[in-house]
């Protein structure tokens, strides 16, 4: 394995630090372009790949609509849909800690990842049944697993403890603008004379140059592994789980985000659809245009306070991290219900204040996690955190909103639920929030 580098005890950035953040952002700005493409052109699936009576699926797809059907009742075609989101999920988070832990240098992986999920993105355009867009969704998860762990522990290792979490804000700030660009490149070019087809053909060229340019890539400078090191890093992979789920910090960390993920994941891919169809509030492009300016206005403005009100605020509040995630879920409880019951056009604002709210504590949970692990096992612990997420989260959500919604009638139940869930997140925050420092100071060479 590489060696895993530290940042000085010092607090010095490690050389290449600016250049390695530029690129890593770019490359997760267009890993939620692909993931968010698919949202935003549902109603165009819809119709295209289920409605369409000459579209033949073949037995596996026409199996699944028929044990759907029978169990909720109807015509399943919106758990169908939360299908696609779900096999990307699973892919994903089935993936991650297996590609995490390759014994090979995290640039060339992460290189890997991006070619493989960029061509399976410009492969889902090419899909003409279910069943093959179905797969090129669980291709685009096999690239991304090889990105997601990695990413933020190169982060982790140029950047000092007093300024991670700046830093990380920065990396995630890429979740809502990548998003909002991804739900308007989507209506836009499906709206167009090209087809929604061209949503996905248009995302291939850049992402395959992002991965050749990280050929380049060096990772940062760092001293020779020491003895200790070593030793953690000869233990098997269920013993570092075990290891880390001892943490309570790491354990009750991966609770909330859990929730947070399940929220944002249900929120992100049926919201436009929600707002199209069952408030009738405009037309599908307009919605994911509307959607899209809020993810990016909120997103960018609540990711980048968020890390750095944390920072500040280490030396002042016990537990600033979660403390900031925690009020942050707790305040975007009442706005997400808000976003059911007001009226449109006066419910994009509860739409903005609850984006504001999920997106403030992208940053400080993330940095919390890698403050609270030993620098070599990063990878392992990112890895761990996204297979437990993504398990409970996203990969339930789009199919529980979808079934409910199926089941009743009506998806204002089912986000009455994602509403709970935001609120059950932001509690678990701050009771973890006794912890976290004694935590933190645990891992030595974080001064």
């Amino acid at each position: 394995m590489d060696e895993q580098p530290q940042t000085s005890k010092s607090g010095a950035l490690a050389n290449g630090a600016g250049a390695a953040m530029a690129l890593l952002l770019s490359i997760n700005l267009f890993n939620y372009i692909d993931r968010q493409i698919l949202a935003a052109v549902v109603p165009h699936i819809k119709e295209d790949l289920l409605h369409n009576a000459g579209a033949e699926q073949g037995p596996v797809i026409d199996f699944l609509l028929s044990v759907l059907g029978k169990f909720l009742g109807g015509n399943p075609e919106n758990a169908m849909v939360g299908l696609l989101a779900m096999a990307f999920m699973v892919t994903y988070m089935v993936a991650a800690p297996l590609l995490g832990s390759l014994k090979y240098k995290r640039w060339w992986i992460i290189c890997g990842g991006i070619v493989v999920w960029s061509l399976a993105s410009g492969a889902s355009g090419l899909a003409t049944t279910f069943g093959a867009l179905l797969l090129t969704r669980c291709l685009v998860g096999l690239g991304e697993a090889a990105y997601g762990p990695v990413a933020p522990s190169i982060l982790s290792d140029y950047y000092p403890v007093a300024s991670r979490g700046r830093a990380l804000s920065w990396f995630y700030l890429a979740i809502p603008v990548g998003s909002a660009l991804g739900f308007v490149l989507g209506g836009l070019v499906a709206g167009s004379e090209l087809g929604w087809r061209w949503a996905f053909y248009l995302v291939v060229p850049p992402g395959i140059l992002l991965g050749l340019i990280c050929l380049f890539m060096k990772e940062p400078t760092s001293a020779s592994k020491n003895v200790e090191q070593t030793e953690l890093l000869a233990q098997s992979r269920w013993t570092l789980y075990k290891g880390f789920l001892k943490n309570r910090s790491y354990l009750l960390n991966t609770v909330a985000m859990t929730f947070m993920t399940f929220a944002i994941g249900g929120i992100g891919f049926w919201m436009p659809t929600y707002i199209h169809e069952y408030r009738q509030a405009g037309s599908l492009a307009s919605v994911n245009i509307i959607f899209g300016a809020i993810l990016v206005v909120a997103g960018l403005s609540a990711t980048l306070t968020g890390g750095m009100l944390a920072d500040r605020l280490r030396h002042k509040v016990r537990g600033s991290y979660f403390k900031v995630s925690g009020w942050a879920m707790i305040l975007g409880f009442p706005a997400s219900l808000g976003i059911l019951y007001a009226p449109f056009p006066f419910a994009w604002i509860f739409v903005f204040l609850a984006c504001f709210c999920l997106f403030l504590n992208t940053g400080p949970s993330n940095t919390a996690l890698a403050n609270v692990i030993q620098p070599v096992l990063r990878p392992a612990a990112f890895a761990l955190n996204i297979l437990v997420i993504h398990l409970f989260g996203d990969v339930l959500s789009p199919l529980v909103i979808g079934a409910i919604t199926d089941a009743t009638g009506s998806m204002n139940q089912a986000f009455v639920v994602v509403s709970l869930l935001v609120l059950a997140g932001g509690i678990t925050w701050l009771f973890a929030a006794r912890n976290l420092d004694a935590d933190t100071a645990r891992i030595g060479q974080e001064k």
